[in-house]
């Protein structure tokens, strides 16, 4: 096998594996380039169709296009899907900075969410190679009764053995392309032919390489418009993955915090 198969057969195992082992278990869609490759092989995990729910927490805050592309490929793809909206930016944290302020909505949302609906499993997709605090997470990732993310006691992984034990009350965070790279991601959408939002091709000079809230989030300055040049544009670039994300740019540890508050 190639990097490709290799990466695609353990992302499977992964998905079998939370499925197996756990009762109430739900996908959650950020719109994004990760997530919509996490969806393309949980179909393939389980034959063509998702045998749990997909999951948006919606800050109402996302951009058009992403909003007709969640509501295209929810069908064309037959998504199980749930949309939560999230409360207001008073219900957050008032000493995080305005951008992660902003953000954290989303954690808030989706405790209400996990309170509703009483998931003991959340599949979500994110990769090391993103963020420093996101490095340090595991495949299978326990959460406290209030979803807090503790880094320093988290389950060790050897030879593909995940742990899914929680006690009453928390939830475990499965992460399927933990793994992968943003290279990865787009050589493999490309490879599979995934449907791509626009916004991550460039237009007038600028591209989208995250996307998020279109309050919080800015394009980079790019020529890359075919996923041939984002690849090779990938290649050389020294610009951070998530440069464009305002949160990223304030204060030193507001990005941990709102991870260890349960963000994703």
């Amino acid at each position: 096998m190639d990097r490709l198969d290799e990466l695609e057969a353990q992302s499977i195992f992964i998905f079998r594996e939370a499925f197996a082992q756990m009762k109430k278990v739900s996908l959650l869609w950020s719109l994004g380039k990760d997530s919509n490759v996490m969806i393309w092989l949980a179909r393939k995990a389980f034959f063509g169709r998702l045998p749990f729910p997909v999951m948006h927490v919606d800050t109402g805050r996302k951009f058009p296009e992403m909003y007709e592309f969640r509501d295209r490929y929810a069908k064309a793809w037959d998504l199980d899907l749930i949309v939560e909206e999230c409360p207001a930016l008073e219900t957050t944290d008032a000493t995080l900075p305005p951008a992660a302020r902003s953000a954290a909505r989303k954690t808030e949302g989706l405790k209400l969410a996990l309170a509703k609906h009483g998931f003991d499993g959340l599949i979500a997709g994110i990769r090391r190679d993103e963020e420093a605090t996101r490095a340090k997470e595991r495949f299978f990732s326990p959460r406290g009764t209030n979803g807090a993310w503790d880094v320093k006691d988290q389950p060790p992984e050897f030879w593909d053995q995940y742990n899914t034990v929680r006690a009453p009350g928390t939830h475990v965070r499965v992460h399927p392309i933990l793994h992968w790279t943003e290279v990865d991601i787009w050589t493999y959408t490309r490879r599979e032919n995934i449907p791509v939002i626009p916004l991550y091709f460039s237009r007038n000079g600028e591209r989208y390489r995250s996307l998020g809230d279109k309050d919080i989030t800015k394009p980079v300055p790019s020529d890359a418009s075919t996923l041939d040049e984002i690849i090779l544009e990938l290649a050389t670039t020294r610009t951070s993955e998530r440069s464009g994300r305002a949160m990223d740019h304030e204060a030193e540890d507001s990005f941990e915090r709102l991870r260890a508050a349960g963000y994703l």
